[in-house]
Parts: structure tokens; C-alpha cells; sequence
């Protein structure tokens, strides 16, 4: 299949002729390029008409307009490419076929030109090869065409070159000059309109850069708005999953309690809730445990429920209360390991240290009563007499206290 296109082998672009390669080449310095087969896209909208020739012209173009069709009308388009590359300067049809026929290289020289419009040219500030170029393409007849000549290829990359033409070139005669009033007015207009033309492509260029900036920041813009958006319905997902994993540590909380709650009725002998019962009145309660024995409550339980009553009545400050209970093992530790040391079994309540862990809690003074301690010297000792030391009693206040430190539910019912 004919070659369709030029690719190019730096970046991959495909070339719909060779004048966009050399453009392309121009702008990117690429010179890598080869005949492909594959066709330059050719996207129409639908909508409005615009050519695209990429995916992402046409999302962007989709974007800027809302238009969301196109016709892929790129095999229409495609025609096979012209490798053959334009030429710039052309001379007399029968002088290139006569340099064309001819088997030796024909000599090239400078053409003539007319001395006294060179030398105006050059009065006016023109250099010499930019002054004999423009009299040789302009016809070598008049001082204003040479001038125009000079305005309309100020931008050609070989402008200030010297021509050169094959030595049997035909040149004219010279022509009428102007006066010197009539050059410098020349030379004034020359330059007004290669100002007007600068500013003229100065205004064009800044009005498209200011609409490349409106579209790049309405872009970002709507980059942003999108990134929010997604931000914000991250956040809504992860805050209805903290909700929905708080509920369920929530459920397995209550379970807990009504577990512990039933085994403590179990424990001081009550019968087990039914889970649909309703509650009965205050009079239906008093005349059930009228007639129903009640177990005396053990040394352990009696332990328990001051604990119990301690983090209750500072739940607010669950740290606090956990060094309160690690204070009351240490003292009771002390006293189990050594029963005959007074110093482990005799405590000053005025102590800051000790107000602070556990005289300062309801219900930490009542503990150390239960496992023996008494209060002596008007109140300001706690005393532990060695014949009332009672390791039963206790390792049972060790253990409430290490259930009371380990699990997490304690106290919460």
C-alpha cells in the first residue's frame, strides 16, 4: 500500500505533507522521518464542523464545547503523499531545462543589477547581497519593486544571501531611479509598514496567548472543581464506614454487658432474664425478693462492685482510673509477698502520691478496707495488723484487680 503520511521517528507524530514535516522540523528539531501507511486521523464534529486529528482534540474540543460526536472521516481523507519538496526560487523554464540537459555543472555567478539602484539600496541601509537580491527577483526595473520585494520576504531565512545565477543568464536593462526625496519618503514608508506589520502580528500573538491562558485556567479550574468533588465523596464513604464499624462495636459492646450482666445474676443467684419479659412495677419487685433467698455477696464480689463503682464514677478519665488500679495491685502485691514488712502494710493518707493515685478516687480507700486495712492516728494511716493479713483474701483482690486492668468492658454496665 502507497505511503499516506510522514511519521515521525523521534515522537511518532504523523505529517499529512512534506511542508509539515519541515515545519515540524523547524519547531522541534526532529529529522528523523519516514513514508507511512497509516493514515493522519481526521475526527469532524458532528456538531460544529472542526477537523481533529487526535483523541485528545477532540476531548478537549468536547470539553471547551460540549460537543460529544464526531465522524471518523480519516480514510476519505487520506490520499497518497507527494514526496517531492516544493522549490523556492524558480528561473526561465527553458534555463532549467537547459541546466538540467547539460551533463557538466554549469557555473553560477552573482547576477548584475543596475549600479545606481544598488547604491540607493544601500543609501537607504540595505546591505549589498539583501539589496542585489531584491533587484534580481524584482526585475531589476524600478527602485519601488525592489523595496516591496524587500518588505514581503523580510523573513526569508536566505534573505541576506547573495544570489547566484547560472553565467548565461539573461539580465535587463536598468530602469529610471527615483530622486533622493522620493527615496527617503520610500525609505519612511518602508519602515512604517514593517512596524505596522510587527505590531499587527504582536496583537494577534498576545490575543491568542491570552486565550490559551482563559483555556488552560478554565481547565485547571474544572481539574479542581473535579478533584474536590472526588475528595469530598471520599470523605462522606469513609465517615458512613466509621459510622457503620462504630455501630458494630457498638452491638458487640451490648453483648458484652448483657453477657456480664447475666453471669452476675447467676453469680448472687437470680434468675436469668427473659429476654421478652416485660420489667414488672416497683411493688411486683419487692414482693419477689420477699420471696426469694439472697446469697450474702462474697469478699470477691464486694471487691468487684467497689471497683466496678470507681470507673464508674470516673469514667471520664479512663487513664487515671487504670493507674488508680495498677497503684491498689502494687500495694497488695507488696503485702502478699512480704507480710512481715510493716512498710508494705501501713499507708499515709495525707501522702500526695498517694492522694493523687488513689485517695482521690471513690471508692480506692474502701477497697483497701475490704482486703484488711484499717484506719489509725485519727484517720491519717492506713494499718494492715500482721495477724489480720489474709493471703485469700488477698490473691482474690490481685485477681479482681488484673480483670479490672485487662478487660476493656469492665465497669461499663
Amino acid at each position: 500500500m502507497a505511503g499516506v503520511s510522514l511519521k515521525c521517528g523521534d515522537c511518532g507524530a504523523l505529517l499529512k505533507s512534506v511542508e509539515e514535516a519541515q515545519e515540524h522540523a523547524e519547531l522541534t528539531s526532529h529529522s528523523n522521518f519516514s513514508e507511512s501507511t497509516e493514515a493522519v486521523l481526521n475526527l469532524v464534529c458532528s456538531s460544529c464542523g472542526k477537523p481533529c486529528r487526535s483523541k485528545t482534540e477532540t476531548d478537549l474540543h468536547a470539553k471547551r464545547t460540549g460537543h460529544a460526536e464526531f465522524l471518523d472521516k480519516t480514510l476519505e481523507a487520506a490520499t497518497p503523499i507527494s514526496l517531492e519538496v516544493p522549490k523556492q526560487d524558480t528561473f526561465e523554464s527553458n534555463d532549467v531545462d537547459a541546466a538540467s540537459a547539460s551533463n557538466q555543472p554549469e557555473e553560477m555567478v552573482v547576477p548584475e543589477v543596475d549600479k545606481k539602484l544598488l547604491e540607493e539600496l544601500e543609501t537607504m541601509g540595505f546591505s549589498t547581497a539583501r539589496a542585489t537580491r531584491a533587484l534580481h527577483f524584482s526585475g531589476n526595473n524600478s527602485l519601488e519593486a525592489a523595496v516591496n520585494w524587500v518588505v514581503e520576504h523580510e523573513n526569508d531565512p536566505d534573505s541576506d544571501q547573495m544570489p547566484l545565477v547560472p553565467a548565461n543568464a539573461k539580465v535587463d536593462a536598468p530602469k529610471p531611479l527615483l530622486t533622493p526625496e522620493e527615496m527617503k519618503l520610500k525609505a519612511q514608508e518602508l519602515r512604517d509598514r514593517a512596524r505596522k506589520k510587527k505590531d499587527e502580528e504582536e496583537k494577534r500573538m498576545e490575543r491568542e496567548r491570552e486565550k490559551e491562558r482563559i483555556r488552560v485556567g478554565k481547565e485547571l479550574l474544572e481539574a479542581k472543581r473535579i478533584e474536590e468533588e472526588n475528595e469530598r465523596k471520599r470523605l462522606l464513604a469513609l465517615r458512613k464506614a466509621e459510622k457503620e464499624e462504630e455501630k458494630r462495636a457498638r452491638e458487640k459492646i451490648r453483648q458484652k454487658l448483657e453477657e456480664d450482666k447475666a453471669e452476675r445474676r447467676r453469680k448472687l443467684g437470680l434468675p436469668a432474664e427473659e429476654p421478652g419479659a416485660a420489667k414488672p412495677a416497683t411493688p411486683a419487685v419487692e414482693e419477689r425478693k420477699s420471696s426469694l433467698p439472697v446469697r450474702p455477696a462474697t469478699k470477691a464480689e464486694q471487691m468487684r462492685e467497689c471497683l466496678r463503682s470507681l470507673k464508674q464514677n470516673h469514667r471520664d478519665d479512663d487513664a487515671k482510673v487504670k493507674r488508680a488500679f495498677q497503684t491498689l495491685l502494687t500495694y497488695i502485691g507488696n503485702v502478699a509477698k512480704n507480710p512481715s514488712e510493716e512498710k508494705f502494710r501501713k499507708i499515709r493518707v495525707t501522702n500526695p502520691s498517694f492522694q493523687e493515685r488513689v485517695g482521690a478516687f471513690t471508692g480506692g480507700i474502701e477497697f483497701l478496707e475490704l482486703c484488711g486495712f484499717e484506719k489509725i492516728d485519727s484517720n491519717e494511716f492506713l494499718f494492715l495488723p500482721r495477724d489480720k493479713v489474709d493471703l485469700t483474701v488477698l490473691n482474690s483482690a490481685g485477681s479482681e484487680l488484673d480483670s479490672a486492668i485487662k478487660n476493656p468492658y469492665f465497669g461499663v454496665l
